[in-house]
């Protein structure tokens, strides 16, 4: 097995690299006990070769790796792209493109929603890995043949999965649906770690205006602290703690050291006053500035969604792309509500394939029946949406065309 480690190995093996349509990239990092990821390895093979960078060797130069991933004539190939990008993104301020994700491209051929890596090497390679390397310590040196082996093949059968995916997205003309996807995934905004974002993650848990306007301010304050200290949110506060604080809303140390959670002693540290300070902002804000708490939608539209999640179904079955990929709950609710909704779901091949159907179900068009214990869609004539009897007596299931 090749392990690079030194700076005129890695330069000789990009040049190489470069000159060929596509390379397929993986790394290898560590994230338990920090906020940042730390690379530890960098896989990359190209159609001819394989080899895995030793990211932690003295003195190596990563500079002609991340020109590689920048590289406009080679598509970069990697399978569950986010973390990586992230990474990449962390050390170079720079994201690989074109770029390729083979578990997106799998969402659309058929292979169901966040197919594993290992399902793919099974499906495609007819392989099985060894994937007893996989929870090992990658920052320990020296590193382990086995560890190399199992490195590798991670970018070796990335190889045979890409070219039949890319055959495939092609012979069906797909592979233009991968587009918005890659393009999330190819946006700085994907990786950027905003502060006063980070109540987003947790805003389904506030229930009250005041709540969620204390945990803007306590998440963003516990979001700042977990990156200066290059740790995990959990070992700054956990989650459950937090929203403790937000509904409980302190306002002096005493008052957080009596909640059941909090970390005892912690409210005479300097996070503890940073804390209390945070949760006075978060009363004193602007009620322009906190957002509205959506709340779960219920009555008429209810049943609406519920027939859009069995259509969407039926068009996963039928076309085999993943429902992810169609449309999220949210989409659905949205459309429930408004025929003009601004979601992809009716935009693009999402609405051919699925939101114009969406649109005619609401107006009373298609229905949906079963058929061989399977989900249906039935077209009706009329133009206009009819009354529950006249489609009871008008429109048997003989007298509707079947589509599906």
């Amino acid at each position: 097995m090749s392990l690079l480690t030194t700076n005129d190995e890695l330069a000789a093996i990009c040049d190489r690299f470069a000159r060929h349509p596509f390379v397929t990239v993986d790394t290898e990092f560590l994230r338990e006990t920090t906020f940042w990821p730390k690379v530890c390895v960098i896989q990359i093979a190209s159609p001819e070769e394989a080899v895995a960078i030793d990211a932690l060797a003295e003195g190596i130069d990563l500079s002609p790796f991340f020109e590689l991933m920048a590289n406009a004539e080679v598509v970069k190939v990697f399978h569950a792209a986010r973390q990586d990008l992230e990474i990449i993104w962390r050390l170079a301020r720079l994201i690989p493109a074109p770029l390729f994700d083979t578990q997106v491209a799998a969402m659309v051929c058929g292979f169901g929603e966040q197919a594993s890596y290992l399902e793919l090497v099974k499906a495609i390679s007819r392989a099985n890995l060894d994937k007893s390397s996989r929870f090992t310590d990658w920052s320990r040196r020296p590193l382990s043949p086995a560890q190399i082996e199992y490195a590798i093949a991670d970018v070796t059968h990335l190889r045979d999965i890409y070219t039949t995916l890319r055959a495939r997205l092609e012979r069906s003309n797909r592979l233009e649906w991968l587009v918005d996807e890659m393009q999330t995934l190819t946006s700085p905004a994907t990786y950027e770690q905003h502060p006063e974002n980070a109540w987003e993650r947790l805003r389904h848990r506030a229930r009250k205006p005041r709540d969620l306007a204390v945990l803007m301010e306590l998440a963003a304050w516990r979001e700042a602290e977990a990156q200066s200290r290059d740790v995990p949110r959990s070992r700054v506060l956990k989650d459950d703690v937090l929203i403790e604080i937000a509904q409980a809303a302190p306002r002096t140390p005493e008052a957080l050291a009596n909640l059941r959670s909090f970390p005892k002693g912690m409210e005479r540290s300097r996070a503890g006053a940073e804390i209390v300070t945070a949760v006075e902002r978060g009363i004193g804000r602007d009620p322009a500035s906190i957002p509205r708490i959506e709340r779960e939608r219920r009555g008429s539209n209810g049943a609406t969604v519920e027939l859009l999640k069995v259509l969407l179904r039926q068009v996963t079955e039928q076309t085999g792309v993943a429902a992810k990929m169609i449309a999220t709950v949210e989409d659905l609710e949205a459309i429930a509500s408004d025929d003009h909704a601004d979601v992809q779901a009716l935009r693009g091949w999402r609405r051919a394939i699925f939101g114009e159907k969406a649109l005619e179900l609401k107006r009373g068009r298609l229905a949906l029946a079963v058929e061989n214990g399977r989900v249906v869609t039935f077209d009706w004539q009329d133009a206009e949406p009819a009354s529950t009897t006249e489609h009871n007596s008008a429109h048997s299931p003989e007298e509707a065309s079947a589509s599906g």
